[in-house]
């Protein structure tokens, strides 16, 4: 039965996983061909992303929601409802989307108070600028990306990220290294061909919505249902705000350890920004892995199926422990080969393949704790784990992570260690919360 029920989310995760694997390969690209000029525009690039990776998944997070509410409507069949969420979902992000760029723009200042080298400071700002526009187009894709995948139709944004891959490896190629009589752009070269690439995959997107027969019902039903109401608005924030916070209460935590290992030093910042990349890497397999599970999960709980959500949350969570132990295993094996993937300067190399040791240690606990927080998302628990991630990250594994950094002189290894304590300790709790409430239910209803 479990592995009946592993192998449904593996089908219908493998399309998001595939689509966030390609997502998070844009930024990995950048950072493979902006470090293969120097160290400092690596760097450089890492100090936006860890700045910048804060309000940007807030803008992401608040999308999650319209994947839950369709895939709650498709389980009472209300095709009705699910249009009008899409709708009121797209203006929920576009809304967050502006909000986001226009705070970005007016806050490129701060790369300059951070306590980062003011050279690195400097080569960022353009980049900083033309990453802030290249979010609108992005969420509003994850807007819509979230309404697919409610309706388990994972594949269509999964293809149109496979498309913008290609695209962006070419426009960086035009862009950075001035190829084909461009100007030579370097690192705002990497930003301008992420900007066309997000707002391309966007267009055609939207085109597949309207043209598509898979979801001409919940478009032919657009003069009833698309309109903007109060109560469906509040709905999605209900569950979109903590779903926001939790994405960025994480996220925030790894942006921060970024922003305090650049204050230690430029070759640290590089090498942080390497390993980090590639945790992130992995993660995205659990993230979709999460997503699919809490899909389900959601699907399930319109029906109230208590023994169903079990089932699945129980199998998930058996798969994301086996997958966690595999990355462990070939960050460990492989960590003196990865980094020369991204730069070739000895010390860089050097410190990265260490810290490659403990993104090897946290891959389980960061795979169980994302696929904890999925499953209790499906059932509309949101509020309490958001405490939970809060107390996680920010009182427990970035001050551990100051502590050891700074006051035990450990520097960045310190930082890392106090990430494995936080990950560990969310994932510890936020599991058995949601196996005791699934439980009770289940307990009440014999």
């Amino acid at each position: 039965m479990l592995r009946s029920e592993a192998a449904k989310t593996w089908k219908l995760s493998l399309p998001i996983i595939f689509g966030e694997i390609t997502q998070i390969s844009l930024g990995l690209i950048d950072s493979a061909m902006v470090g293969s000029i120097d160290y400092k525009q690596l760097a450089a690039a890492s100090l936006v992303n860890s700045v910048m990776i804060i309000p940007f998944i807030l803008g992401i997070g608040f999308t999650m929601a319209i994947s839950q509410r369709v895939a709650n409507a498709r389980g009472r069949n209300d095709s009705q409802r699910v249009s009008h969420i899409l709708y009121n979902g797209f203006w929920l992000a576009m809304v967050s989307a502006i909000v986001i760029s226009l705070g970005l723009e007016l806050g490129s200042d701060i790369l300059f108070h951070l306590g980062q080298d003011p050279e690195i400071a400097v080569l960022a700002v353009p980049f900083w600028r033309i990453v802030g526009i290249s979010v609108i187009p992005s969420i509003l894709f994850m807007g819509l990306k979230q309404f697919t995948d409610g309706l388990e139709r994972t594949r269509t944004a999964m293809i149109l990220s496979f498309i913008a891959l290609p695209l962006n490896v070419f426009l960086n190629w035009l862009l950075i290294f001035g190829n084909w009589g461009f100007p030579r752009m370097e690192l705002a070269g990497a930003a301008l061909g992420t900007l066309i690439t997000r707002s391309l995959i966007l267009i055609v997107m939207v085109i597949v919505l309207f043209k598509s027969k898979h979801f001409a019902r919940f478009i032919m039903v657009r003069k009833n249902q698309w309109h903007l109401k109060r109560s469906t608005i509040k709905e999605l924030l209900g569950i979109g705000v903590p779903s926001a916070l939790q994405a960025g209460l994480e996220t925030g935590a790894f942006a921060i350890s970024g922003i305090l290992v650049g204050t230690i030093g430029a070759i640290e910042q590089a090498s942080h920004q390497i390993a980090l990349q590639c945790a992130s890497f992995t993660f995205m397999v659990s993230l979709g892995l999460a997503q699919g599970n809490s899909i389900r999960i959601s699907n399930a709980y319109g029906r109230k199926d208590w023994k169903h959500i079990h089932l699945i949350g129980k199998s998930t969570l058996y798969t994301g422990l086996l997958y966690g132990i595999l990355c462990a295993v070939f960050y460990a094996v492989f960590r003196q080969q990865i980094p020369y993937i991204f730069n070739d300067n000895a010390e860089v190399v050097s410190l990265a393949s260490l810290l490659l040791l403990y993104a090897a240690i946290f891959q389980i606990s960061d795979a169980t704790q994302a696929i904890a927080v999925g499953s209790l998302r499906g059932i509309t628990d949101v509020k309490y784990p958001t405490i939970l991630l809060t107390i996680a990250y920010w009182v427990v594994a970035l001050p551990a992570g100051w502590l050891l950094a700074f006051r035990a002189q450990m520097s960045t290894h310190g930082i890392w260690i106090g990430l494995v304590i936080g990950l560990t300790f969310v994932s510890i709790v936020l599991n058995r919360r949601f196996f005791k409430m699934v439980n009770r239910h289940l307990t009440f209803s014999k």
